[in-house]
């Protein structure tokens, strides 16, 4: 028998811990469609992110190492997913929504510009004096406004719990109403729990792609105290595998001590708060009270990985010849077509007038991939056809 809409709502709320977001109260959608037959809100929210265009360019959109560097790396899109997973698994043990949580998760980069934070922090330079560039907001923007998939109307149409996920706390985002609906309601636990899952994937990740690349070695990644410490319990159950396997082996431990101290975290948080329903999230939310985060004990590991991925990987001159060379890409394309915006597509050029060139021009360019950049680049002349990276 084919469970109903109403069924799924019903067994769906069983489920749900009393501070988490129900299906019933998604909010509504900007464009009034209805209920779906079989598919609850937060799951067609989460399917409409993972068909649109934006979600698909993350794929050629880099993490740390560009595309053509190599095929084992995080890309922007293998990230996202890793981000999804962990949050999902945090969602489900507090008793969250897993729908609304995995869909924030999917959607939090849609809008980040090619070749990494480099390439965030060059249009945010360039775009200074022309309204900003930020990549939370750009997440926002497609899914309102940029993405062209349906005939009723622009973007995707997401619940308006969605939306307010996909916001971070205290970015301008024109004084929307769903704005304003999260200063007053607080953030929801599921949009909360996904920051911290982000910082949970890229420091894991980056640690494996930095060794993979023969950037971070074991003798200098043994100096970080969560690695050594993982490092041991590894080596003491696996003492007979190779090195580069008893890395892997290490990242996984690691990665589960952090996510299982953010669970325990959480939970002593919610308890020690009387957290019982979403009004009373808000009150704490009122007060700045934070109630997702790692313990003290955690936070204090996690920095000091932070630090040394900074200071040892990010900062790499490898790592720093690849963002100097995504800067100037995106820099000669926004120059580029500053002077020559006809030649943007048309589907841009139609917006010319509405939202201002520069502002079209940031779009044109924040949504490009990584190789679709450094094509155009070239296409025009723009960049040495014989830069060797």
């Amino acid at each position: 028998m084919i469970k109903k809409f109403e069924d799924l709502i019903q067994e769906e709320d069983t489920k749900l811990a009393a501070y988490a977001v129900t299906h019933r109260d998604h909010g509504g959608r900007i464009y009034e469609e209805g209920d779906h037959e079989y598919r609850l809100p937060f799951q067609r929210d989460k399917d409409r992110i993972i068909h649109c265009q934006a979600f698909r360019r993350l794929e050629y959109k880099t993490q740390v190492f560009i595309a053509s560097i190599g095929d084992n790396y995080r890309n922007r899109l293998t990230h996202t997913l890793e981000v999804s997973a962990i949050t999902r698994t945090v969602a489900l043990s507090l008793g969250l929504n897993t729908y609304l949580a995995e869909t924030i998760a999917l959607a939090h980069d849609l809008g980040h510009a090619p070749f990494g934070h480099a390439g965030q922090d060059i249009l945010q330079e360039l775009m200074a004096a022309k309204g900003g560039f930020e990549h939370n907001k750009q997440s926002l923007r497609i899914v309102q406004y940029l993405e062209n998939r349906y005939a009723s109307f622009p973007g995707l149409n997401l619940c308006r719990e969605t939306l307010m996920g996909i916001m971070k706390h205290g970015a301008d985002y024109q004084h929307s109403n769903q704005m304003e609906t999260r200063k007053l309601i607080g953030p929801s636990l599921e949009s909360m729990i996904t920051d911290v899952c982000d910082s949970i994937a890229y420091n894991n990740h980056d640690v494996e792609d930095g060794y993979e690349s023969n950037l971070l070695t074991l003798k200098d990644l043994k100096k970080v105290n969560i690695f050594e410490k993982n490092y041991f319990l590894a080596k003491k159950k696996f003492p007979q595998v190779s090195e580069k396997l008893i890395v892997r082996e290490t990242i996984r431990f690691m990665l589960n001590s952090m996510v299982t101290d953010l669970v325990h975290e959480i939970d002593k948080r919610l308890n020690e708060n009387k957290i019982l329903s979403r009004d009373d999230l808000g009150i704490a939310y009122k007060n700045s009270i934070r109630l997702v985060g790692f313990s003290e004990t955690m936070n204090q590991s996690v920095t000091e990985l932070k630090k040394y991925l900074h200071e040892k990987l990010y900062k790499h001159p490898v790592v720093l010849e690849l963002s100097n060379f995504g800067k100037e890409i995106i820099q000669v394309l926004f120059h580029y077509f500053s002077d020559n915006e006809k030649e943007m597509p048309d589907s841009y050029l139609n917006r010319m007038e509405a939202d201002g060139k520069y502002r079209v021009i940031c779009d044109y360019i924040a949504g490009m991939t990584d190789r679709y950049a450094e094509e155009i680049a070239l296409d025009k002349n723009l960049i040495d056809p014989f830069h060797d990276l």
